[in-house]
């Protein structure tokens, strides 16, 4: 386990690094992971400008700020994700602004498909579900929490409309979009600062 996860930081990326070279793939056509199609490529390039703004607006209750200020041990927020990936889009800004309050979390990021012994040991009911949050103490890699792929009343939202139709399609995905616009990434900071308050 340990092992799996030093190679995975020695992969990793900053947020910044993340951000570029998604940007890149998509001047090449390209998206990041195993798979390539127009579809993945298309969504990738709406993430990017999803990402976009989301760095602009989203913002970090203050309430939070004052609990991420407060932390006194040190984290590593191991983030499995893909370009193409929606969830991924509406979350990393959130994880990334919450990183930046507190000199104690260091945020990085690995490619789902570069990195799949470490994806193995976080599936969601057998599912490769990203984004995935994996939060390690800084100094000895233990595992405190994980989180993922999408907050809870999003999972639900989700496994509702599953449970009613039998598939997930364009209509849920553009309810979930919704979803997160209206949330403002409330959900997600609040979820995760209850991971930090168990350690």
């Amino acid at each position: 386990m340990k092992e799996i996860l030093k190679n995975a930081l020695n992969n990793s990326y900053s947020y910044q690094e993340y951000r570029e070279i998604v940007v890149d793939l998509l001047q090449e056509g390209k998206t990041s992971g195993a798979i390539q199609t127009e579809a993945l490529v298309n969504y990738s390039r709406l993430n990017e400008t999803r990402m976009h703004r989301l760095d602009k607006t989203i913002i970090i209750d203050d309430a939070i700020i004052s609990k991420l200020k407060a932390i006194q041990s040190s984290y590593i927020w191991l983030v499995i994700a893909e370009g193409w990936c929606g969830d991924a889009a509406q979350l990393l800004p959130i994880f990334h602004k919450m990183s930046e309050v507190s000199d104690h979390i260091d945020l990085k990021i690995v490619f789902r498909d570069d990195n799949e012994d470490l994806m193995n040991l976080f599936l969601t009911n057998g599912n490769k579900s990203i984004p995935k949050l994996i939060i390690l103490d800084k100094n000895s890699l233990e595992i405190i929490a994980d989180w993922g792929p999408r907050p809870i009343s999003a999972i639900e939202l989700v496994l509702n409309y599953k449970e009613k139709f039998g598939v997930i399609d364009d209509s849920i995905k553009a309810e979930l979009q919704m979803w997160y616009l209206h949330d403002k990434g409330l959900s997600t900071q609040k979820e995760i600062l209850e991971l930090l308050k168990g350690s």
